[in-house]
């Protein structure tokens, strides 16, 4: 998959490129929705699939105050899209020069001089151009006089709900892990780097890998269990994957309560993964956070996780 960093990057003409326009964070069922149509025409067509996006997030440049966590990193989504078997996308460095084009220049400029596109499929709630003031209408009205075809994707919905970002982004806030891997179409992955905690696991025969993220949004405090994929840095255990059994919290039992952390055990293997980028995923939650008495009593717990994770894990 190419990666070109904005318009004016671009050093080619895409071969009857199919084109979609969107920030795609998570890159979710409804998403996946859209990119299997395009990806499906442009097969058809013999064309190339393209993804026209934005970085940063618009709404971290137009709501700077606004607390908005992202699902995965940019290099997370990159992944996500070539996994689904994109030929391309253009990542727009997005500023507040770029938030002021009105929604015809954008269409005429941007989309039909620059990559004009044979298809344009978008989804249902899709806005563009300054303030928004660009709607699927005018697209739809504009598109054919260009050229281009516009296609417009309905929502997509799982058990009755709609499947969208901020939803995930509630689930995971409640500890529903499981439920937002439904919205995903695959369980929620926290990429950072291990870093050295305080060692403290080791002392009661459960040492942890300390995650560093460089994900913005962490699950709930609870134990979880999951994989950990040892990505990059991690000599031997480069390429892994391996169970664990995450905790995500504040440790109550040795500390004060003020510092979220991830702690992953990982079953039935020893090793150095400090420096180790991984990711991490959360495919079940087996508890929530709880204060123990002793640290006999959070030994014993840790080994019924342990064994839960193991068997769910079999699974």
């Amino acid at each position: 998959m190419e990666i070109f960093r904005g318009i004016a990057e671009l050093g080619r003409r895409f071969t009857r490129p199919v084109l979609t326009i969107g920030n795609f964070d998570g890159v979710h069922r409804g998403h996946q929705a859209i990119l299997s149509q395009v990806i499906d025409r442009a097969t058809a067509l013999q064309g190339e699939s393209v993804l026209y996006t934005f970085e940063p997030h618009p709404r971290r440049v137009l709501q700077p105050g606004a607390a908005l966590r992202l699902l995965e990193t940019f290099d997370q989504r990159m992944e996500s899209l070539e996994r689904l078997g994109l030929d391309a996308v253009i990542a727009e460095p997005f500023d507040l020069t770029f938030a002021k084009m009105t929604p015809e220049h954008f269409i005429e400029h941007n989309i039909h001089e620059r990559i004009a596109p044979a298809e344009v499929y978008v989804g249902y709630d899709f806005h563009f151009g300054r303030d928004r003031e660009g709607s699927m209408r005018m697209l739809t009205e504009r598109g054919p006089h260009l050229g281009f075809s516009v296609t417009v994707i309905s929502e997509v919905s799982v058990e009755g709900r709609d499947v969208n970002s901020t939803r995930i982004r509630e689930l995971l806030g409640l500890g529903e892990v499981e439920e937002a891997a439904k919205l995903l179409g695959r369980p929620f992955v926290a990429r950072g780097v291990v870093a050295e905690g305080d060692k403290r696991g080791r002392t009661i025969g459960f040492p942890t890998a300390n995650l560093a993220p460089e994900t913005e949004i962490l699950p709930a405090p609870g134990v979880y269990y999951g994989r950990l994929h040892c990505l990059r840095g991690g000599g031997d255990a480069e390429g892994k994957v391996l169970p664990v059994v995450t905790n995500v919290g504040y440790r109550p039992t040795f500390h004060d309560g003020r510092d979220l952390v991830a702690e992953a055990h990982v079953i039935d293997w020893s090793g150095d993964l400090y420096g180790v980028e991984i990711d991490l995923s959360f495919e079940g939650k087996l508890r929530g956070e709880q204060r123990f008495e002793s640290v006999d009593a959070l030994r014993e717990q840790i080994g019924r996780d342990v064994d839960e994770a193991r068997v769910a894990l079999s699974r």
